[in-house]
């Protein structure tokens, strides 16, 4: 059994997570893991969970957030005009 990173938990099913930059991490759970390895949109602070949207060098939950941040040309529906 492995100790959470992020709540303490000792769990059975624990599982491990390598980040891109090197760092190693151990979680119980998918929350715990979003909770700290997510980034977070630079507009609303929410989690990005999905893919979300890069432009900048700024990550963004949704075209939404990143348009309200003066991002030109992305949409959330490839039907909508951008």
């Amino acid at each position: 059994m492995s100790v959470c990173d992020v709540c303490g938990n000792n769990y059975d099913r624990s599982f491990s997570l390598r980040t891109s930059d090197g760092h190693d991490y151990t979680f119980d759970s998918f929350e715990c893991a979003i909770h700290l390895c997510a980034p977070r949109c630079a507009h609303c602070a929410c989690r990005v969970i999905g893919h979300g949207v890069e432009a900048r060098g700024m990550v963004y939950c949704c075209a939404h957030c990143a348009r309200t941040s003066g991002v030109e040309g992305v949409a959330d529906n490839a039907e909508q005009s951008a």
